[in-house]
């Protein structure tokens, strides 16, 4: 058995009156990976800052190996200004010059990278940097905080395949389905104040997760009978002289008798997208497309592409090539530099991105916000049932949008776009902020949606789920239909990924 590396014991920590950790007691050994899960606000990133001593515990004990060292990969850029790629590596690292530029080669780093200031490279470029450093580290234990969040396939693929190598442990917080089940052997959840280790990847999770409740619920049900039995016994038979002592035994048996909790596994939402109204069968089409923001920003060219009724098309391609550019182009966010977009006969679109956060009235509570924007024909009712599923509870609802963090108003964006009985939903990630029954929910509302989805997603599961086309963004600044599955790209770039790392 491997050995213990890090071992937790009745943890507590507390923000005023809330309780984030009621007792957590796990341990990680030598070699583990495992992904950390729980829904937002759980109180994982803050997990990681008591680990590394952030923050302290407010109760509990924290057991170290000596063989414990540990690296770190946050969710924030840590560059400073003008700093190297090399200087950026050596300094995390505490590295020195021939030992990175040994090892760039395998991270697809050249000589030109290593000389560039890091804050100039693309996000694809700046994580192989963060994951260099982390290899030169020699940790032990890596944690890694939401490391895939808004990569591309292809730097998420490498990420993966480095995760994957890895002899060491790390913690994983991720909501990618599909990265944990490839990268993980373990599942750390974070529920209700509690921290709950199992074995196998997220698949075997669920499944232990299901039938865990199914017993306890069962054991529940027998000491249910049992005690009315015990009852039922003493209310008949407690005032006889014969049968005292065994009314008084048996109430002694109730006493000592556990009570199973039986917590409710996290609620499936269901969401329910409104009828969309009937169009053409050519919903949008770009004949010598010239897309870009100017004459001297062109991103693509040559772009000639026909969208139809009922299309589900995943835009996929690198960070920077433009995907969110076309999906702006084609439903009219912006305009073509060149070229003829024709829009097909009742065509109505809704465009969900991250910055139409900003067109919410601040004012508004979140309830307001969804009345607002909902068609006339879609209920109060359904717009609530809505803001339920996309994770806001009744008390939530009543919040104005000013008050909610970032990734609350992402969600709210998303509900007033998906009640908007549009025949065309534009959705530039729409899954981020969301956790994995949601997602699950909103990919299977889209598949029975009737009407037309463009998309851009990197949550490979969602992308799976939903698209029936796939449009990929090549290096030469073109469009083309891809002639295969969204499994036959994704594993065509596995293939290129693998090369590159052998």
């Amino acid at each position: 058995m491997d050995a213990a590396l890090l071992q937790l014991k009745g943890v507590r920590k507390s923000f005023g009156a809330r309780v984030l950790f009621a007792g957590v007691d796990f341990t990680i050994n030598e070699g583990e990976h495992v992904g950390v899960i729980g829904n937002n606000g759980a109180g994982k990133s803050t997990l990681f800052d008591i680990l590394i001593g952030r923050q302290e515990a407010d109760e509990g004990a924290i057991t170290r190996s000596r063989a414990l060292h540990i690296a770190y990969l946050t969710q924030h850029d840590d560059f400073s200004e003008g700093e190297t790629v090399l200087a950026y590596i050596a300094r995390l690292a505490h590295a020195e010059t021939w030992e990175v530029e040994t090892k760039a080669y395998k991270f697809g780093l050249s000589a030109e990278h290593l000389a560039a200031p890091i804050v100039q490279l693309s996000g694809g470029y700046q994580m192989r940097c963060k994951l260099l450093a982390l290899a030169l580290q020699r940790a032990s234990l890596l944690l890694l905080d939401e490391p895939s969040n808004y990569l591309d396939l292809d730097t998420t693929l490498f990420l993966e395949r480095f995760l994957q190598e890895f002899s060491g442990a790390f913690l994983l917080i991720s909501h990618d389905r599909e990265f944990l089940r490839r990268t993980t052997d373990h599942i750390l959840e974070i529920e209700n104040a509690e921290a709950t280790k199992f074995n196998g990847n997220l698949d075997d999770y669920f499944e232990q997760k299901e039938l865990l409740q199914t017993q306890l619920e069962a054991r529940a049900r027998n000491l249910k009978e049992r005690r009315e039995q015990i009852l039922q016994f003493v209310a008949r038979f407690g005032a006889k002289a014969t049968k005292a002592r065994q009314a008084q035994s048996r109430l002694k048996e109730l006493k000592k008798m556990e009570v199973i909790d039986t917590k409710p596994l996290p609620v499936r939402a269901r969401i329910r997208l409104p009828a969309p109204t009937h169009c053409g069968r050519t919903v949008v089409c770009l004949e010598k497309g010239v897309v870009g923001y100017s004459s001297s920003q062109r991103i693509l060219k040559h772009v000639h592409l026909t969208i139809e009724r009922r299309d589900r098309v995943a835009i996929a391609g690198a960070n920077g090539r433009g995907k969110t550019t076309l999906l702006r182009t084609l439903v009219g966010e912006l305009p073509l530099l060149a070229g003829e977009r024709t829009v097909g006969h009742e065509v109505r679109f809704a465009y969900f991105a991250q910055h139409v956060t900003e067109r919410l009235n601040a004012h508004h509570t979140v309830l307001e916000a969804l009345y607002h924007a909902k068609d006339p024909s879609v209920t109060e009712q359904e717009a609530r049932d809505l803001a339920g599923a996309l994770l806001f509870t009744k008390d939530d609802t009543a919040k104005k949008i000013r008050l909610l963090s970032g990734g609350e108003r992402a969600r709210v964006a998303l509900g007033c776009v998906l009640l908007q009985k549009v025949n065309c939903l534009a959705l530039d990630e729409p899954t981020n902020h969301l956790d994995f029954s949601t997602t699950e929910a909103l990919s299977q509302a889209l598949r029975a949606y009737t009407g037309t989805i463009l998309f851009i997603s990197h949550d490979r599961s969602f992308v799976r789920n939903v698209a029936t086309k796939i449009f990929a963004l090549e290096g030469d600044q073109t469009v083309l239909p891809y002639p295969g599955t969204y499994e036959d790209y994704v594993w065509s770039m596995q293939q290129r990924i693998k090369e590159e790392w052998e």
